[in-house]
Formats: structure tokens, C-alpha cells, sequence
């Protein structure tokens, strides 16, 4: 099923330059979708299109139905550092006007799903590690419950051990919650180990160069980075991002 689609997408920066587009791209219902390019080719500006954070220039984003409950993740954990865990997880809850004793449950039982103890809802940012910092987060993104998660390159600046912890967790939450994801990367492996989808953009303005459908196993874990099949998704993505940056020469 088709969640939404965004037709005709153009940003131009205000000096006339052109950062994106023309971008047309359906959302399906319960994918992971990553979008894969070099920098400058409009990836995160995409994203915030499609949160709505950013009106384009030209084109529309078209929603099935009604807008989806968003949530986002950025690149750097963004927290509070004045506030505890519990407390900047707390916060679109908090925003909401949930009441503060549900608002705490629903945020101890997220920290608990993207794997850190309940002992550290009273700590503070500064104490975490930067993969830990990302679990938060992630949690925050989660706590209001919604249907569409856009991230934006959020493990880019973890070490390799922690990335691909917290990708296998990610799967398993976007599982869990039959999430959709649109998920920005740098990352060929990445990408490959995480998506249902692949889009890869062009060099800016971003414009799509080629699409990729990976139909590993539905639970994937380090063994799945080991197989024929993941080496041979990664080429495949590979061999497009070189010819879309051919084509862009």
C-alpha cells in the first residue's frame, strides 16, 4: 500500500541555486527506505519535506490518507542537557499534555525497547556514551507512537561496534511496530544491511539515479552481513551510486 508520495519535489536555496529535484518518490506502507548519495545531493533536505519542516520550492507531498504521525531522528542526539533521560525522552509527551505519571511509564518502557536499564532514566546526556545518547533518541522518537520514522544519518558519527548494534535493533523495532523508515545514510553497507528499498540520489540537485528492492531475510543479524547475498546487494547499490554520479559528470 502506498502511504504517500512526494511529486514533482523542488528546493532552490535563496541565492537561485537548486538543492533538490525534480524528485518523484512513492512511501510504501511498512518498508525501510534509505536514501543513499554523496553530500549535497538534497538527502536531508528530502527529509524535512517530508516532515513538513521545510515547504519546496515546487511540488507537493501527497499523503494516501491523512498525515502520519512522524517521528524524527537527526544526526546528533539533540538532547537536553539540562534535563534526565526520562525527561527528554518525556518531552513530545510532555508536549502533548499527557499526564506526567502516564507520560513517565510510557517513557521508562521506551528507554527499556531500545535497550539501555532503567537505571539510567535519572542520569543526564553528559554521562552517555555517544551510542547510548542515539538510544535515547531513539526512544524519544518512538514514545508517542508513530507510524513513520525519517532519520537522518543518526549512526554516521558512532564506531563501527556500535553502529551495527544499533542497527540490528533498529530492525527490530521498526519489526515490532510495523513501522515505516526512511532512513538518509552515507553508507553502501549500511544501506544495504538495513533496507527493504534503496533510492540513490544523484549529485545535487539530488535527483533519483536508481532504485534497488533487497529482499534479504526478514531477521538480520551479523550472519546476514557474511552471506552472498548481502555482498551482492552491496555491488548492486555500489554499481548504481557510480552511475549516477557518471551520469551526473
Amino acid at each position: 500500500m502506498i502511504l504517500g508520495e512526494l511529486r514533482g519535489i523542488e528546493q532552490k536555496f535563496s541565492h537561485g541555486s537548486a538543492a533538490l529535484g525534480p524528485l518523484d518518490l512513492e512511501i510504501e506502507s511498512g518498508e525501510f527506505l534509505s536514501l543513499l548519495g554523496p553530500s549535497g545531493c538534497g538527502k536531508s533536505t528530502a527529509l524535512k519535506i517530508i516532515a513538513g519542516l521545510l515547504r519546496p520550492t515546487h511540488g507537493e507531498v501527497i499523503w494516501r490518507t491523512t498525515k502520519p504521525a512522524i517521528g524524527y531522528v537527526f544526526q546528533d542526539a539533540t538532547l537536553m542537557p539540562w534535563a534526565t533521560v526520562r525527561q527528554n525522552i518525556r518531552l513530545p509527551l510532555d508536549l502533548a499534555s499527557v499526564p506526567r505519571g502516564e507520560a513517565d511509564r510510557r517513557a521508562d518502557a521506551a528507554l527499556g525497547r531500545v535497550g539501555l536499564e532503567s537505571r539510567f532514566a535519572d542520569s543526564y546526556p553528559r554521562a552517555l556514551s555517544g551510542g547510548m545518547r542515539m538510544r535515547v533518541s531513539i526512544a524519544r522518537a518512538l514514545v508517542a507512537k508513530p507510524s513513520l520514522i525519517l532519520m537522518d544519518e543518526p549512526f554516521a558519527a558512532l564506531d563501527e561496534i556500535s553502529r551495527d548494534a544499533l542497527n540490528e535493533d533498529l530492525l527490530r523495532l521498526w519489526r515490532e511496530d510495523g513501522l515505516t523508515v526512511i532512513f538518509v545514510t552515507h553508507s553502501v553497507f549500511e544501506s544495504a544491511f538495513l533496507s527493504t528499498r534503496v533510492v540513490t540520489l544523484s549529485p545535487g540537485p539530488g535527483r533519483i539515479a536508481g532504485v534497488i528492492s533487497i529482499h534479504g531475510p526478514v531477521v538480520r543479524s551479523s550472519g546476514w552481513r557474511m552471506s552472498p547475498g548481502y555482498s551482492e546487494t552491496v555491488r548492486q547499490i555500489s554499481a548504481l551510486l557510480r552511475e549516477g554520479m557518471k551520469a551526473a559528470a
